[in-house]
């Protein structure tokens, strides 16, 4: 099932172009990255989605509907810009939202402090909001978009202003969203981040589409012929080995045309090298991010 599909959209601001003719598919149950430089059309691709703002041509699917009230109580929002009641106690504030979305009062507190727990806030419920540290508001602001148990969770720069045991927290939190097959539609700048978590992503540049697709296949689509190897043991006088790089702890061999992956593993293995990681190198989706945005600048 597609649960969120745009076709055509197209939106400008005083004859500035912010999104040109994007068309989109992200599917129900999975990670889906959003991603872009800075002013590529992001934030505004989101508003259009959540009926923050009009399109000036296309259509929008969520969940099967036009964008509206009726959708819009079934989708979790995280906006960059953090918006909680600071002089609000944080489980009145939740509460507010909660129902504000639909849900029943009764099963909010439960629900969020399920939530607040899994994220390391528990016993927080009674405290201002603007008592907590950046950190805790940032979840606290998560917890806000996921109480109401939305199908589709749109979140945008989640991991900002977290330490490394928060941001593992709350990548557990949207993996578990996944399992349970939810939709997560993530914008981040954090590549490291969407190459572990997302299954499809979204490059945009200038509001039209660069990339799309499976992350596996474009990491494919851009690797180099190379393998990566962590081994013990001398590598020279490999047969279809063009040169060899050291790579912190791994080594990469560029590979000749006519040589396979396999073929640099039977000779590991004949000169009983033991070989702690052996795997086709591909680049990071940071790499992969820079060189297609030059060259569509090019």
């Amino acid at each position: 099932m597609i649960a969120v599909e745009t076709s055509n959209l197209t939106k400008r601001f005083d004859g500035l172009v912010a999104v040109d003719h994007l068309d989109m598919e992200v599917q129900q149950g999975e990670i889906f990255g959003l991603l872009g430089p800075n002013g590529a059309g992001k934030t505004t691709t989101i508003r259009l989605l959540l009926d923050i703002i009009k399109p000036d041509e296309g259509v929008i699917r969520l969940l099967g509907h036009s964008p509206g009230p009726e959708a819009q109580e079934r989708v979790g929002y995280l906006p960059e810009e953090r918006g909680l009641y600071r002089n609000l106690k944080l489980m009145d504030c939740l509460t507010y939202l909660a129902v504000l979305k639909g849900m029943d009062r009764k099963l909010v507190r439960k629900r969020a402090e399920m939530l607040l727990e899994r994220l390391g806030l528990g016993g927080e419920g009674g405290s201002k909001v603007k008592a907590l540290s950046r950190g805790m508001q940032q979840k606290a602001q998560l917890v806000a978009t996921l109480v109401h148990d939305p199908e589709v969770v749109i979140l945008d720069e989640p991991f900002q202003g977290l330490d490394p045991i928060s941001t593992e927290q709350v990548k557990e939190l949207i993996r578990d969203l996944r399992e349970r097959g939810k939709t997560v539609v993530l914008s981040t700048h954090m590549m490291n981040q969407v190459e572990r978590m997302c299954d499809r992503i979204l490059l945009i540049d200038e509001g039209r589409r660069v990339l799309y697709g499976p992350l596996e296949e474009i990491k494919a689509r851009y690797a180099e012929h190379a393998v990566l190897v962590r081994c013990s043991g001398a590598l020279e006088g490999l047969i279809g080995a063009r040169r060899i790089e050291q790579r912190e702890r791994e080594r990469l061999i560029i590979l000749e045309d006519d040589a396979l992956p396999q073929d640099i593993l039977r000779q590991l293995v004949e000169r009983e090298i033991a070989v702690e990681r052996f795997e086709v190198a591909t680049p990071p989706l940071e790499e992969i991010f820079i060189q297609v945005v030059e060259e569509k600048d090019a």
